[in-house]
């Protein structure tokens, strides 16, 4: 059942490097990381000599039971929690990748997405490769095998620049990881360190696709794995080389907006710090007179914490949020209305009744599910509903990694702001403004950011790719 109208967090990759619970600290760093996909998850160990995997359909704490991670025991290990944006919902699809191959065993998580990757695959396929999956992870896994460079960090070099679009990496063969970043950095990937135990004689070299795995695992955030940088941990220590030319820097600024969890820094710059600003600049553009800040939970929290402390109107939980909401449910004969929403949100009577709200949430997609909110708002009492966006209208589709809807699903595509407000039936509405966005993440300090999902303006040629109803700008 369908009871969310949010674009689908990507991915989550994590890499351990000597460590003698290896597959207890991937396992960890998932559980951290599972805000980025919720369908399917996967870990690879290796013990030095030989590559073990197990993958599974579900939730990571559901797969991953204590004796499953005995049989998977290893010091070097990489993991996945996977939602599809490439590739069918299937078992099939679910990552690492492991194969054996001409440059030995190859284990392969990969966060993003190719937007040449249908072209690259049957130019593969009409040379005789034979694909098991659907993935586009898959293309880079061929890449590799089939490059003539006599070293594993040299094919993936050759692999990466032959793939264009979204792409942070993490490769084990057994006895090295190697991670990489795309060109433009479009998909964070941060690299960690955990001091030796006793009786290990090297430190255990972490990677991530936030910092708030390391926060679970013990690790100490070091620096980011630069855009177009391959980096190597292997017996002989850290080398680190670029395999690309550089390219504009275009970050998803939407981990800033809603992806990521506030406790991970990521692109070099705290979440929480981002978000709050969100808020703050929000309340600076789009003032109202109003009683109470009442946040979407989780994803407005942040923001509505800023918005509240910028314009001076207290902050309340209006809205509750039931975190034991399973994948399918029972519903009631007699259909309860808008019964999806109400298995996760329940407003709280005895602080909207009465009340002029300021509704602040991260964006809005389609526009269903807000609706149903505000209904549920103002059947609470609620005397009047302001909704406050903390980014602007979102009229594009991502080909980098996000699951969104096509263009004629996007509310905002269709409908002006006006509209949108009699739709779901707010008192007003208003979004953030590209520039405030900018401001507050900070654009240009630390990275550049992609805002394709609200110009249109794609940084790279747009191939591959479906529900394109015109052709895409470059930025």
């Amino acid at each position: 059942m369908q009871i969310s109208d949010k674009f689908h967090d990507e991915c989550g990759v994590v890499a351990i490097f000597a460590h003698p619970e290896a597959e207890k600290l991937a396992y960890l760093g998932l559980h951290a990381l599972q805000h980025r996909g919720q369908e399917s998850a996967g870990i690879v160990t290796s013990d030095g000599l030989t590559s073990r995997v197990h993958k599974a359909m579900g939730l990571v704490a559901d797969i991953f039971t204590e004796d499953v991670l005995s049989k998977i025991r290893g010091t070097l290990a990489i993991g996945h929690t996977r939602y599809s944006t490439a590739g069918d919902s299937a078992l099939l699809n679910a990552q690492p990748i492991l194969v054996q191959s001409n440059k030995g065993s190859i284990g392969v998580a990969h966060n993003g997405n190719l937007v040449n990757a249908a072209e690259v695959r049957g130019q593969l396929e009409r040379q005789g490769s034979i694909f098991q999956t659907n993935s586009d992870t898959e293309v880079i896994v061929h890449l590799i095998a089939l490059s003539r460079e006599h070293t594993l960090p040299e094919a993936i070099a050759d692999a990466l620049r032959r793939v264009e679009g979204a792409f942070s990496l993490v490769v084990m063969s057994p006895d090295r990881i190697i991670a990489a970043r795309d060109p433009r950095g479009f998909r964070p990937l941060a690299m960690g360190r955990i001091p030796a135990l006793a009786g290990q004689n090297r430190d255990t070299i972490v990677f991530a696709s936030e910092t708030c795995a390391f926060d679970l695992i013990g690790a100490t955030y070091e620096r980011d794995v630069k855009p177009g940088e391959l980096i190597v941990v292997g017996p002989e220590g850290i080398s680190s080389r670029f395999y690309s030319t550089a390219a504009p820097q275009s970050s998803c600024i939407f981990e800033h907006v809603y992806f990521s969890r506030p406790d991970s820094v990521v692109f070099g710059r705290a979440v929480q710090t981002s978000r709050e600003e969100l808020g703050r600049q929000l309340a600076r553009e789009a003032p109202v007179e109003a009683d109470l800040v009442v946040p979407v939970p989780d994803s407005g929290v942040t923001a509505a914490v800023g918005y509240a402390a910028e314009s001076g109107i207290p902050f309340r939980f209006g809205l509750i949020r039931n975190h034991y909401v399973g994948r399918t449910f029972i519903e009631p004969s007699q259909s309860v209305r808008d019964f999806g929403v109400k298995l996760k949100l329940n407003p709280v009577q005895s602080l909207l009744e009465g009340k002029r709200v300021v509704l602040i949430d991260d964006s809005i997609v389609r526009g269903t599910t807000s609706r149903k909110i505000v209904r549920m708002i103002r059947s609470a009492g609620a005397k009047e509903v302001h909704m406050r966006i903390s980014c602007p209208p979102t009229i594009s589709p991502c080909y980098y990694g996000v699951d969104t809807p096509s263009k004629n699903q996007l509310i905002a595509a269709n409908k002006s702001i006006e509209e949108i407000r009699e739709y779901i039936r707010v008192d007003s509405l208003a979004y953030l403004s590209l520039e405030g966005l900018k401001k507050a993440c900070g654009d240009g300090e630390k990275t550049s950011y992609c805002s394709a999902c609200y110009t249109g303006k794609y940084p790279t040629n747009i191939v591959d790719v479906e529900d394109i109803q015109a052709a895409p700008t470059r930025a």
